[in-house]
């Protein structure tokens, strides 16, 4: 398995457990950057979440995932999440 699919299982996790929560929870809980370590099968892995919008009918939201090594991690795989209020 590469890199950047191994980087793609846990995007897809992080994806799916930001998009779980509700829009006035992603407000409140991404009023600044959020980065973080998450490990899998004994890897660590670089989590960032950032509100990229905030509208009056919908928010942006921004996931993305690296492992750190260079220079792969320089673009580590994104994903967005929009989210109606």
């Amino acid at each position: 398995m590469s890199r950047r699919e191994e980087w793609r299982k846990v995007l897809d996790s992080e994806v799916s457990r930001w998009s779980a929560k509700p829009w006035e929870q992603l407000v409140s809980g991404l009023r600044e950057l959020q980065v973080y370590e998450v490990v899998v099968d004994s890897k660590p892995y670089q989590v960032e979440v950032e509100l990229l919008e905030n509208t009056a009918t919908y928010i942006h939201v921004m996931v993305a995932v690296d492992d750190g090594s260079l220079p792969a991690s320089i673009t580590p795989l994104t994903h967005s999440i929009i989210c109606k209020k």
